[in-house]
């Protein structure tokens, strides 16, 4: 390990705030401005269900986004599923997990090495793999992104300075709504600022950010793709359910841009209605075929339609979820987090802060 190596942990007060992003954005800066760059992720992801985010996937995909070598990404120790937490509770796993951390992290090499914290500040604390006890272990600084919902995000974050002390870098504030970017600057910056609390970056929110693909909703659901397979590239924004008139919906579809559309696989003035606005997707419930004249315009319109033997509600719900976890796996979104940290980051106050100016 080169005497100059900077450690820079990237946390979040909650699940899903976007560090994967922010990190990508970090990145591809500091290699620009001619620094060696190495990633690792200590604790793997833990979903709700108990199963884990496809093990190695996601830090292949980072790995992978950013050119580095093998010598230049660790994997994670350890994945947060059931038997994992089983194990260390009863007692038969007693590894030294820090120990096992500086072994890891101490003879990579780069410039700055960073390193994706788990979900929350605490979740690892079990294997002493917590935001803080990395921090502790490889001297690491702190970077916290936190998702905006409201200004009582202040509250978070002093209780974050509280615990986290001179580890904590900076902040990075992201899914500002547009007509509150200019409030949170006036009010919140200027405040967490007279906190001892650094604010990097205020982000405002961006659709294109928290869409899906078509083809992450058609893996979700399990679907069959009746045409247009080679667009499921498409993003989708938002979801509208088709089960009113032909006349109420078609005003109603207008009002959604880049939505997938449900509805009945009966209903063809509903699937014609949805076709003639701006809808990236048809998804028709109850695994009826649609009639010959809805394939042929979704054909010509280059909208994929997926069929699936689900309900309406059961449709909806696994759609909402895959927002609610949607990652960053697509091209255009990366250029998008990278053009938004370019203009709403300040990258010299960090590399100044890391003593890398």
């Amino acid at each position: 390990m080169a005497l100059s190596t900077k450690y820079l942990l990237v946390g979040s007060i909650e699940a899903c705030s976007g560090k994967s992003g922010t990190i990508i954005g970090l990145a591809h800066h500091l290699k620009q401005k001619g620094f060696s760059v190495a990633y690792g992720k200590p604790v793997g992801t833990y979903l709700e269900d108990g199963s884990t985010l496809d093990k190695e996937a996601d830090v292949q995909f980072i790995t992978d986004v950013l050119g580095l070598k093998s010598t230049q990404m660790r994997s994670p120790l350890l994945f947060l599923e059931t038997k994992t937490v089983e194990k260390r509770l009863k007692g038969t796993d007693t590894k030294d997990y820090a120990q096992l951390l500086s072994q890891s992290y101490g003879d990579i090499e780069a410039d700055v090495v960073i390193l994706e914290g788990a979900g929350t500040l605490w979740e690892g604390s079990l294997f002493d793999l917590s935001v803080m006890d990395v921090a502790h272990t490889l001297d690491a600084s702190i970077m916290l992104v936190a998702r905006y919902h409201s200004p009582l995000v202040v509250d978070s974050l002093i209780k974050a300075k509280q615990q986290l002390g001179d580890h904590l870098t900076g902040v990075i504030i992201n899914h500002i709504p547009a007509d509150e970017l200019e409030s949170t600057q006036i009010l919140i910056k200027p405040y967490l600022e007279s906190q001892g609390i650094k604010i990097l970056g205020m982000l405002p929110s961006s659709s294109l950010l928290h869409s899906v693909s078509v083809r992450e909703i058609a893996h979700q659901l399990e679907a069959d793709v009746l045409c247009r397979g080679d667009r499921l590239d498409l993003m989708v924004e938002s979801l509208t359910i088709g089960a009113m008139n032909v006349n109420s919906a078609l005003e109603y579809f207008r009002q959604g841009r880049h939505k997938a559309v449900v509805t009945g696989g009966d209903r063809t003035d509903l699937q014609l209605a949805a076709l003639e606005t701006s809808t990236s997707c048809l998804i028709l419930t109850g695994h009826i075929t649609p009639q010959p004249l809805i394939i042929n315009r979704a054909e010509d319109l280059e909208v994929p339609i997926l069929s699936v033997n689900l309900d309406t509600l059961q449709t909806v719900e696994i759609v909402d979820s895959t927002f609610g976890t949607v990652r960053l796996q697509e091209q255009i979104k990366i250029d998008c987090i990278e053009q938004l940290m370019t203009e709403y980051f300040d990258f010299d106050r960090l590399l100044k802060t890391l003593g890398l100016s």
